[in-house]
C-alpha cells in the first residue's frame, strides 16, 4: 500500500514521535535504535488500519502513549482535537482537524513541515468512499485550511503515490488537479458524489 512512517525527531533533545506506523516496524525500531531516540508519542493522522496497524508493538517497544483525533473510533491514550499542540523536546507540530477522507483526519504542521496523512497526497487527495468519508468535508479541508497554509511547507503525506516523496503546498497549488480552485459542487463532481 506504499504507506509512509515518520519519525520525527527534535534534534537538541533527541525527544521524537512516530507518525503512522504500520509496516516495517523493525526498519523503524532499528532508526529509533541507531540515533538514540526517546520516542515520547505514537501520532495516527487517521484510524485506517493500514495507519495504525503498528500501533501496539510501537507502544510496546518505547511505552509511547497513541495520541489521535478525539473523533477516532480506535483504543488510545491521549486524544486531540483541531488547535492543539503536541510537544516534543523543544519541538511542536499543531493540529489541524481535516476531515473529509476520514471523520478523525489530521494533518500536523510545524518546523515547516506538514505530514497530512491522507488528507493530500502528492498529485492526489484521499478517496472519500469509505465509511466516514465525505467530498464535501474534504473541499472544507483542502481549501478552508490547507490551502491556507505557507505555500512553502513541505509536504509529507500518508502513501508513496506521487511522482515525487514529497511535495510542497505551492506546488500541489499549482501542479495538483484536487487543488485547483473550483466551486464545491464542481468539487463533489469531480470526487463522483
Amino acid at each position: 500500500m506504499a504507506n509512509f512512517t515518520y519519525v520525527v525527531e527534535d534534534d537538541e533533545t533527541s525527544e521524537a514521535i512516530v507518525i503512522d506506523p504500520s509496516w516495517d516496524l523493525d526498519e523503524i525500531e532499528q532508526v529509533i535504535k541507531r540515533n538514540d531516540l526517546k520516542i515520547k508519542y505514537i501520532v495516527n493522522t487517521h484510524h485506517h488500519f493500514d495507519h495504525t496497524l503498528g500501533n501496539q508493538a510501537m507502544a510496546e517497544s518505547t511505552g509511547a502513549p497513541i495520541v489521535q483525533h478525539e473523533e477516532s473510533e480506535l483504543e488510545n491514550d491521549i486524544k486531540v482535537k483541531d488547535g492543539d499542540v503536541i510537544k516534543f523536546g523543544n519541538s511542536e507540530l499543531r493540529v489541524y482537524h481535516t476531515p473529509g477522507h476520514s471523520k478523525d483526519s489530521i494533518c500536523l504542521v510545524g518546523d515547516g513541515k506538514i505530514f497530512s496523512g491522507d488528507t493530500l497526497f502528492v498529485g492526489n487527495c484521499g478517496r472519500v468512499d469509505l465509511p466516514g468519508g465525505s467530498a464535501k468535508e474534504l473541499y472544507h479541508s483542502l481549501f478552508d485550511i490547507l490551502y491556507t497554509l505557507d505555500d512553502n511547507l513541505e509536504l509529507y503525506c500518508g502513501h508513496n503515490y506521487g511522482h515525487t516523496k514529497i511535495s510542497s503546498i505551492g506546488k500541489e497549488k499549482t501542479t495538483n488537479l484536487v487543488m485547483q480552485r473550483r466551486t464545491e459542487e464542481e468539487f463533489l463532481q469531480m470526487m463522483g458524489q
